[in-house]
């Protein structure tokens, strides 16, 4: 009730109704059937039940806290990802379903608020366009064309088209559950601790210390291929040295980009040494010059030739502590060609079961198909991969698949150099490292498809989400025409509301 002037008293306007959440019938009854549902499950199967019961509880905790799906996408990726499929989860690695859990709560309570008169803005970027039309030149195309020439594509096709859908999943997760700036620097904080956990086992397992390997062995070798973790290289619990690499430079740049403003140096240093060694104990050539672009990447965001300078000494320490690893790799020159196996059976490999095929039947406009490996009898893992990243787009995807990469790599160049430069708080420093990934991808592409790198690709696409994070900043100039390289400033540009797609 309101008083006018005159003190008589005039009702207030009667308000729409607007609901709160579910309807509490529909609270009870959900409640009764899941309850009901849970006791008969734990009686049939407890091993189910248990399993059903943890990812309920994940599923509540992600729906009141959205910004826990990214945490967990960046700090368990890297841990599970090179369980293989079927090992601990049928059908899926342990990473996959964990991404199934998180967008399937994310997209529930979206619909859910939505009834409550939140607005769900969807807002594609360039950079989230870029990754749909790679996603399609990678699946639809090519299976098309397949059944165009008359071709039944296999259950690997299938498999290997649902790749690049994976990733645009994980840049959705990020994008909708992060919304300030301090969710953000915690996202970077959390990929650094959890890379140098990976670091750890890494280093560890390229010198056969402390029975690291005979642990790897139990979950982590390769479709069961054991004498894949014999050799000196650090694949630790990605199962891939070269994808190990890749996780240790991108989060080397997050503690570069962290150094520059300042934060935590005393923190910093080791990091940076472990990630370093970490990187090293890969024992990839392409690796090494993977690091050597990254060092120089950051200085050129950064506009500060500093972190190369003192990276340096903790390479060179890397080298002498890691040296087995690198006399290993170095006698492969001792040959009688003068060029490693590894280097003289990817050539092979790639005349032998790629490029005939690719370029007959003007195969190369479309594609062959989605699957990027061939099974060989004679191989350890019963398989042979394409071991070139732009020959994989051309197999995969065509030249529809060829241009979409090369536009995904300027439009996400674009969005993290002005985000490096323009930004604000963490957004920034997601900006200058997302330049520094996709600059390594994209060189790297020439020896392996780097861009699905099973743990390093997650991160690289969550770096990416996490750049467009600051929703309402304008990418401009400060009043004097200067840039803002890694601003400092503490003001989040970031707005809180729910959840814009982008």
């Amino acid at each position: 009730m309101a008083m006018t002037e005159l003190g008589g008293r005039m009702d207030r306007p009667a308000l729409p109704r607007r609901h709160d959440g579910l309807p509490p019938r529909a609270v009870v009854l959900g409640g009764l059937v899941v309850a009901g549902g849970g006791g008969w499950l734990a009686a049939e199967s407890p091993a189910i039940a248990l399993g059903g019961t943890a990812v309920l509880l994940l599923a509540a905790c992600v729906w009141a806290r959205p910004a826990l799906a990214a945490y967990l996408v960046v700090g368990v990726t890297p841990l599970v990802a090179g369980i293989d499929r079927g090992t601990a989860i049928p059908v899926l690695r342990p990473n996959e379903a964990l991404y199934f859990v998180l967008a399937a709560t994310l997209v529930t309570r979206a619909i859910v608020l939505m009834r409550t008169g939140h607005e769900l803005r969807v807002r594609l970027t360039a950079v989230a366009w870029a990754l749909l039309l790679m996603s399609v030149a990678n699946s639809v195309i090519p299976l098309l064309w397949m059944l165009l020439r008359h071709r039944t594509p296999s259950q690997d096709d299938y498999l290997y088209a649902l790749v690049l859908w994976k990733f645009v999943a994980v840049y959705a997760i990020v994008r909708a559950s992060v919304t300030t700036d301090r969710q953000i620097r915690r996202c970077l904080w959390i990929s650094v601790c959890t890379a140098g956990v990976v670091a750890v086992i890494g280093i560890l397992q390229a010198l056969d210390l402390l029975g690291v390997r005979s642990l790897l062995a139990m979950y982590y070798a390769p479709f069961g291929y054991v004498g894949a973790l014999s050799k000196p290289r650090g694949g630790s619990t990605l199962a891939l040295p070269a994808a190990a690499a890749d996780l240790m430079m991108f989060n080397l740049a997050i503690v570069a980009c962290f150094w520059m403003q300042g934060r935590r140096r005393a923190l910093l240093a080791p990091a940076a040494v472990l990630l370093i060694f970490g990187c090293l104990a890969s024992g990839e050539f392409s690796s090494f010059f993977g690091l050597l672009v990254a060092v120089v990447a950051v200085a050129i965001v950064g506009r500060s030739w500093n972190i190369p300078l003192m990276s340096a000494p903790a390479g060179i320490a890397g080298f002498l502590v890691l040296w087995p690893v690198v006399a290993e790799r170095l006698s492969g020159f001792q040959s009688v060609h003068g060029l490693p196996a590894s280097w003289i059976g990817r050539l092979r490999n790639l005349s032998s079961y790629f490029l005939p095929e690719l370029f007959s039947d003007w195969n190369f406009l479309l594609g062959v198909r989605p699957g990027a490996r061939v099974p060989v009898a004679i191989q350890a893992t019963g398989y042979v991969w394409i071991e070139s990243g732009y020959i994989w787009l051309l197999w995969g995807g065509g030249i529809p698949l060829l241009a979409a990469y090369l536009f995904f790599v300027r439009a996400s160049l674009r969005q993290g150099w002005r985000a490096a430069r323009f930004g604000q708080g963490a957004g920034s420093i997601a900006g200058a490292v997302s330049v520094v990934a996709v600059a390594v991808c994209a060189v790297l592409m020439i020896f392996d498809p780097h861009v699905t790198y099973r743990g390093s690709a997650d991160l690289l696409f969550a770096l990416l989400a996490l750049t467009r994070c600051h929703r309402g900043e304008t990418f401009e100039g400060s009043g004097d025409g200067e840039s803002l390289p890694l601003a400092t400033t503490r003001a989040s540009a970031c707005t809180r509301g729910g959840g814009e797609l982008g």
